[in-house]
């Protein structure tokens, strides 16, 4: 049976399609309105749809459905190869041949076509891929895979990537027997990372990460948040937050941006944390609304409260921000069910939660956050309540947490390995982990995270055939290609920065 379906700028025909989407969910729907193909019983989190053809209009999905309803001509796209050889055939209209015509639309023409370690060019390493020239209004491809898997773009939903310097002499002195605790308390920890941040530029600071960025996105990450946090003051936290904007217009990349300049009391203020905590809600969360969308706490004994926790969240709030908490890291606080209570998009870490706090959870939106990264580099021995957050049906999110100090971690596939590994999550699990629940987590869930009509066409193809094979092996698959917003995302370079 042939679908009435709406046209499409590009057509996917030949993969193996991990939606991400729970059965039910409308996958396509005709020219009318009406729904013609819904994500089907089954495994949802691992197991992939066969002989799927997937649309693309305008940088979203349109519509995914069998092959077998695809019309004999395919709407809109003209160039249908299916043959190695169509690469070498149309060698002179590969992405790399014209940079600035295949600059993705979340960012400048900089970075198009160009690689400190060179990168094939969309569909050199995919069987069968080719790509039309664009000229004008012709933006038309058509990819026909022999079998690879084809999933959402991967999302790091938590992360500090925007500091200057590192802490690799606190790794050698946790490694001799001190802890995190003792040498945050010693005046080491994050305030030894806010003195060298405190003095960078804004160009050094997003030259610096930009190594760490690239590392993300060449593992097929399309959408990444960055905290600031690492300023406490108002120029380098706005600076922080200028910075991690800067890189979402530089890379190829949707970033997210989260206020976290209560990471820790500043020197400036020892001994007054309530102080610092007024001054955060009356001058710096006004002067940063502009450049975040999120205010985020860390709430310990060794940084804030629990009251002064609240004070910071009524401030966010009363602006329109969305809150979220690093909570039950290193104790019990009631940071995380109280950070739920009021709505928080996500509640992260949580090695100390209770199961009776899993329950509350349960109640309410709040994506859980797992950082294995922290976990593994501070040698942690408590687990976070895995197995009670799944009973409760708690979305279970997956961050690497970069940052110098305890997660110096720029792989997000590691990170979902090690919550395999370390925390006891299925591969399938892990891997909801990274896409649709890492989406929920920054409240973007109704944009991607996940294939379906009206989000965004952020896509990664992979040699994996399974998504156990794909987590299971350290570092041995990136990612073929990806699609951002639609497009073939071009070969990525660390210092265009």
């Amino acid at each position: 049976m042939r679908l009435n379906l709406p046209p499409a700028d590009h057509v996917l025909t030949g993969y193996r399609l991990l939606t991400m989407c729970r059965p039910g969910t409308v996958l396509a729907r005709d020219e009318s309105g009406e729904a013609v193909f819904v994500q089907p019983e089954g495994d949802w989190m691992s197991t992939p749809l066969e002989g799927m053809a997937l649309g693309i209009c305008d940088g979203q999905i349109a519509w995914i459905v069998p092959e077998t309803g695809l019309s004999t001509t395919p709407p809109r796209p003209r160039l249908v190869k299916s043959e190695p050889e169509a690469l070498a055939e149309n060698a002179d209209s590969t992405l790399d041949s014209h940079p600035k015509e295949s600059a993705c639309a979340s960012g400048s023409q900089e970075f198009a076509g160009l690689s400190a370690h060179p990168r094939p060019v969309f569909g050199e390493r995919g069987p069968g891929v080719s790509a039309s020239r664009r000229t004008g209004s012709e933006r038309s491809i058509r990819l026909i895979g022999q079998g690879q898997l084809l999933t959402p773009g991967l999302i790091d939903c938590h992360t500090h990537l925007i500091f200057a310097g590192n802490r690799a002499d606190e790794w050698a002195a946790r490694l001799g027997g001190k802890t995190y605790a003792e040498i945050a308390q010693a005046g080491g920890g994050i305030l030894s990372t806010v003195r060298k941040t405190r003095s960078a530029s804004e160009d050094d600071l997003i030259a610096s990460a930009a190594s760490r960025l690239v590392h993300l996105l060449r593992e097929g990450v399309t959408t990444v948040e960055i905290k600031s946090g690492y300023g406490l003051d108002l120029a380098t936290e706005l600076r922080m937050l200028r910075a991690a904007r800067r890189l979402g217009e530089l890379f190829p990349v949707r970033v997210v941006t989260t206020l976290l300049a209560a990471h820790v009391v500043p020197p400036e203020f020892a001994g007054r944390g309530d102080d610092y905590v007024s001054w955060v809600c009356r001058e710096m969360i006004p002067a940063a609304t502009g450049l975040c969308s999120a205010v985020d706490v860390f709430c310990e004994s060794i940084a804030f409260s629990l009251a002064q926790t609240e004070r910071i969240f009524d401030a966010a709030q009363s602006t329109g921000l969305a809150i979220k908490v690093h909570a039950e890291q290193l104790s019990r606080t009631g940071a995380a069910v109280m950070a739920a209570q009021r709505g928080a998009l996500s509640v992260d870490h949580l090695e100390h939660l209770s199961e009776a706090d899993c329950q509350l959870l349960a109640t309410t939106s709040t994506v859980a956050t797992l950082l294995p990264g922290a976990f593994y580099s501070l040698r942690e021995k408590q687990l976070p309540p895995v197995v009670a957050l799944l009973r409760a049906g708690v979305p279970i999110a997956v961050a690497t947490d970069c940052n110098p100090g305890s997660s110096p971690l720029t792989s997000l596939l590691l990170a979902a390995n090690m919550a395999c590994n370390l925390f006891g999550l299925t591969a399938g699990q892990a891997f909801a982990g990274i896409t649709g629940h890492a989406a929920q987590a920054l409240g973007l869930e109704r944009e991607c995270g996940s294939l379906a009509p009206g989000k965004r066409a952020d896509l990664c193809i992979w040699q994996a055939n399974t998504v156990p094979e794909l987590l299971y092996g350290l570092g041995q698959h990136p990612p073929v290609d990806v699609m951002f917003a639609g497009e073939p995302r071009p070969a990525l370079r660390e210092d265009r920065a």
